[in-house]
């Protein structure tokens, strides 16, 4: 069949995570409570810090942005994967799969630029703590944020303006339970040829470029502490990295089991199986992990609920 590019007309299948029919109620209650416990627990610790005049600092304005981007990046897959479960369907629209491609793509470009922000803010607090307050002012921060959004949006648009260029045919399969860029492209009929350049040159600049800021900061700090004769001091230094450190190592270690998983095994199964881990596991822990190992937030938390518990 000669490849058409219908636009709004036309149709893409996801073939989800297993065509068994027996697994698709397990697969929706187990989805379904993954995703209502990320938005939540995320937007506990979005409430938790704007409500707590304690966590008005640098670190957890990044944090509070962290989860609402956590929310919207979860949000961008599984409401669409549940109702195709509960329908029985594996049907996305042209428009609908551009469109999961787009905020799949930004929201995790702007996860990697705020994790490198938060290295940053570390790194400030730590090898320069008398100048914290002058160098991380209120401005710098909403600077810092919005320049994450701002080119991540575009870097995000260039891809699916060049997208659209491309030609599809009906019906075409999807061996994913979303609209992955990577996976899109090896499903169109028409050259791919710039896409992937663009999209090969994107991953490097946007992951090589942040990747390399979180160490360099972390190599300063690791350098500071070591220069610290308090063994004390040590380590509620660095008990401040350790939440931050945790969501880094889940953020590209999942992220490059996805890379792995699709280039050695070249198996669709195992490539999905590995998405979940990137596009849903992660953000579902990211509120445990700076909950559990953060006094702070646990003691604003605690406040939360006591006051939540207390009105009528």
């Amino acid at each position: 069949m000669e490849a058409e590019n219908l636009t709004e007309l036309s149709e893409f299948l996801l073939l989800g995570l297993s065509g068994a029919s027996e697994l698709q109620p397990v697969l929706f209650g187990l989805f379904l409570s993954m995703y209502l416990v990320t938005v939540l627990g995320n937007l506990l610790i979005i409430l938790a810090v704007s409500s707590d005049s304690h966590l008005h600092t640098p670190m957890y304005f990044f944090l509070s942005n962290l989860s609402f981007v956590d929310i919207c990046f979860i949000s961008t897959t599984v409401p669409k994967m549940l109702v195709n479960i509960q329908a029985q369907s594996k049907d996305i629209s042209y428009v609908g799969c551009l469109t999961q491609v787009y905020f799949l793509m930004m929201f995790a470009g702007t996860d990697n630029f705020l994790l490198t922000v938060m290295a940053y803010d570390r790194f400030v607090a730590i090898c320069h703590p008398l100048h914290y307050t002058v160098i991380m002012n209120p401005r710098l921060c909403g600077l810092l944020v919005l320049a994450s959004w701002f080119i991540i949006v575009w870097v995000s648009l260039v891809h699916i303006l060049l997208m659209k260029r491309l030609a599809f045919s009906i019906g075409t399969e999807i061996p994913h339970f979303f609209c992955e860029l990577a996976q899109v492209l090896e499903v169109a009929r028409s050259d791919t040829l710039l896409n992937n350049i663009i999209l090969y040159v994107a991953t490097a600049l946007l992951g090589v470029f942040p990747a390399a800021g979180i160490l360099f900061s972390y190599s300063q700090i690791i350098s500071s502490l070591m220069r610290m004769s308090s063994t004390e001091g040590k380590y509620e230094a660095f008990s401040t990295c350790g939440s931050h450190l945790c969501v880094v190592s889940s953020f590209y270690g999942t992220g490059l089991g996805v890379y792995l998983s699709s280039a050695v095994t070249h198996s669709s199964q195992s490539s999905s199986m590995a998405s979940v881990m990137y596009t849903m596991v992660t953000p579902m822990l990211n509120p445990f992990i700076y909950s559990l190992r953060n006094k702070d937030v646990k003691a604003a938390l605690g406040r939360l609920l006591s006051r939540a518990a207390s009105c009528p």
